[in-house]
């Protein structure tokens, strides 16, 4: 059986952020939103991963016009 594959990526200041993820795994990227949030080496903010984590729950990105430039949902 073959499982849907998403992959959600942020790029910000020139550093790309590329997350793949299936369903079951949806725990597992959510804790690593805030690890990377909570690590001060990144530029990756709280905001970021609240912005990121909501768009993982919703199950889809917003329409590519109210899309901030930063954020580009990816499959």
């Amino acid at each position: 059986m073959d499982k849907d594959l998403n992959v959600l990526a942020l790029v910000k200041d020139g550093e790309r952020y590329v997350f793949m993820y299936d369903e079951n795994s949806l725990p597992q990227l959510l804790q690593t939103l805030g690890r990377f949030a909570a690590d001060p080496e990144l530029n990756f903010s709280w905001y970021d991963a609240a912005v990121l984590s909501q768009r993982v729950r919703k199950g889809q990105g917003t329409p590519q016009d109210d899309r901030p430039d930063d954020f580009r949902r990816v499959a």
